[in-house]
């Protein structure tokens, strides 16, 4: 279904997804409730960081997360498990090759995925397929092409966008956000509404400055490192400058902002 995850699978990444999922809950989760009895695929659901929320907002509806790697299927299963929830069952499975029937789910939910396949819209049109007919779709992405910060310096800016090159080099697209409408309307879908779901961060709200900049964006960007270093793009005296600079935008002076777009659309 996809290329190799720019993020890779630590256990870090795992961390990052957790807190990524309950700092921007509210946000991303508003208005997603589905109903009693209702049948729901969560298509990629990787750690469980998502799915979580979508079980506890939803405590009547069926829900089946698939993902491709069983070590997070674990990880997923674990937590559910933990929190004592029912509604939640489990499948290894590739979007690109679904075992369900035709027109089994009244709705889908598709967070932080689509980014990061090889064809956004196939992917779109598999999913398509298992959906019923005036079901609904909900797909959640990022787009790192609307970042922009204070204090902003050079060698900050070079890191981030080396993120951007690294998924884009394993056939991602890091500003796939920007794209959903039409990308949607492609693969068949209708009634498409993209609402833009923006994060802005100042020093009065130390709780996103915490949960988002730093245990989010600064953790993801830390984690190619290595990668960024050993390509020879950039030296590790400017990368660590950059992540410094970086930093700043959490600090009291500092300010953030990141728009991400959730979509809904019917079959």
């Amino acid at each position: 279904m996809k290329n190799d995850y720019v993020h890779g699978y630590s256990n870090e990444e795992a961390t990052r997804l957790h807190d990524q999922a309950k700092t921007l809950s509210d946000l991303l989760h508003n208005n997603i409730k589905f109903p009693a009895g209702s049948r729901v695929l969560e298509a990629g659901c990787g750690v469980g960081a998502q799915t979580i929320l979508l079980a506890k907002n939803s405590p009547d509806a069926q829900i089946i997360s698939i993902d491709l790697f069983e070590e997070s299927l674990n990880q997923a299963r674990s937590l559910i498990k933990k929190e004592g929830i029912k509604n939640v069952e489990f499948v290894k499975a590739d979007i690109m090759d679904l075992p369900f029937e035709k027109e089994s789910f009244d709705h889908i939910f598709v967070c932080f995925v689509l980014e990061h396949t090889l064809d956004p819209i196939q992917t779109l049109k598999k999913l398509n397929k298992v959906l019923k007919p005036g079901g609904t779709i909900t797909v959640i992405e990022g787009d790192h092409g609307s970042c922009y910060f204070h204090p902003e310096s050079e060698q900050a800016l070079k890191t981030w966008k080396y993120l951007i090159k690294a998924q884009k080099d394993l056939g991602g697209d890091p500003l796939l956000g920007r794209k959903l409408y039409p990308i949607l309307s492609e693969a068949g879908f209708e009634d498409i509404v993209v609402t833009p779901l923006v994060v802005y961060v100042d020093n009065s709200q130390p709780h996103m400055g915490e949960g988002f900049i730093k245990k989010t964006i600064i953790a993801m960007v830390e984690g190619l490192k290595n990668q960024a270093i050993d390509s020879g793009i950039i030296k590790k005296r400017e990368w660590d400058q950059g992540m410094e600079d970086l930093h700043k935008s959490a600090e009291k002076d500092g300010t953030f902002f990141y728009n991400f777009f959730k979509a809904v659309a019917r079959k």
